[in-house]
């Protein structure tokens, strides 16, 4: 049984911040940090969006674009950090706004930014194991750095959503996957905390490097291919730089990673990094095109994927505002102060 991808979705705030613009609010050299993160501008949440209404954006956009009765949706996982509720599914909530019926499985996901991707491998098992017809795995954050600290340059907000079924109209067919794990401690937030810690330097070569170049190493060995039998790679993008050096490791050019490098442009979205990178490859690649995909996670971990682009693609619905790029150009940027009341960083009303 052929299982893949039928339909996807995607959504991108609109407001953006500068990475100039924030270092000027800390006294930093604007042009060096753009420069040494590679990463110009972030995308911004206003108070209306939250993990929840990118996800239902994402999913309505998936089910539009596709014939997929939601009566069908057997399965809804939303991965995330940042979930509006501590105790409370985000997946519930989805579920009832996209109109799914309630005689399904919905849960949520959390393995920091590879959590969207670990929703894939779920509802994979589930297809396969012909107890759905079909399931939602969903990539949403609006990630939090805390003010002045080197994560605020970089996190930011996006969902994307994958319908993952089986048959003759799904649009990529996933032929492998793996996952490379390990108790690497390079990032956290303990109950209470309201901004995440990281380990600085030690989040590059011993985790984020160790599991993305193995775990792609592992899944070319599984394949029985190199990076020349790809069209496009996608990894996880905390940064600019860090994606494209571990695709370089992995033996490809540049060229082959910049059409899913969206952080420059919209920052690190988090659980939405390598879904949204993947949906921008998919709103361009042709039947036949065959694209790696590494996601990652802090605590730590990488999930791999193997993907063929089927001839049902020809026919598939990849025009005007659904369009990762038309979302990316749809954009409005603001200042420090706009950014900081958007994201909480400021008590209004003498309250919190």
């Amino acid at each position: 049984m052929d299982v893949g991808i039928l339909s996807y979705g995607i959504w991108i705030p609109r407001h953006r911040i500068a990475t100039e613009e924030i270092a000027r609010v800390w006294g930093k050299d604007g042009a060096s940090m753009a420069a040494g993160l590679g990463v110009k501008s972030k995308s911004v949440p206003t108070v209306d969006e939250d993990v929840v209404t990118m996800s239902v954006e994402a999913a309505e956009m998936a089910l539009r674009r596709c014939h997929f009765d939601r009566a069908d949706v057997g399965a809804i996982y939303v991965g995330s950090e940042s979930h509006p509720y501590a105790v409370k599914p985000s997946a519930t909530i989805v579920a009832e706004a996209i109109g799914a019926t309630p005689d399904l499985t919905a849960a949520d996901f959390e393995f920091a930014c590879k959590a969207g991707t670990a929703a894939i491998q779920t509802c994979m098992g589930l297809v396969k194991a012909e107890m759905i017809k079909g399931g939602f795995a969903i990539g949403s954050d609006t990630s939090q750095g805390a003010p002045g600290d080197a994560l605020e340059y970089s996190a930011s907000a996006g969902a994307a959503a994958f319908l993952i079924s089986s048959g003759p109209d799904i649009i990529a067919r996933i032929d492998h996957t793996l996952s490379f794990t390990t108790d690497t401690p390079d990032f956290w937030r303990r109950e209470g905390q309201r901004y995440p810690s990281h380990g600085g330097r030690f989040t590059g070569v011993p985790a984020y490097f160790k599991h993305v170049v193995t775990c792609g190493e592992k899944m070319m060995e599984a394949q029985g291919t190199s990076a020349e039998d790809y069209d496009q790679v996608v990894v996880h993008q905390p940064n600019g730089k860090f994606p494209l050096k571990a695709a370089k490791s992995l033996g490809f050019p540049r060229e082959q990673v910049e059409t899913g490098l969206l952080t420059p442009r919209i920052g690190n979205t988090y659980s939405g990094a390598v879904p949204l990178g993947l949906a921008a490859i998919l709103d361009k690649a042709g039947p036949g095109d065959r694209v790696l995909v590494v996601s990652y996670g802090s605590g730590a971990g990488s999930d791999a994927f193997d993907i063929t682009v089927t001839d049902a693609i020809a026919d598939y619905h990849r025009e005007g505002d659904d369009l990762v790029e038309t979302r990316i150009a749809f954009n409005k940027f603001i200042d420090y102060a706009t950014y900081a009341k958007y994201r909480g960083k400021i008590l209004m009303g003498g309250g919190e």
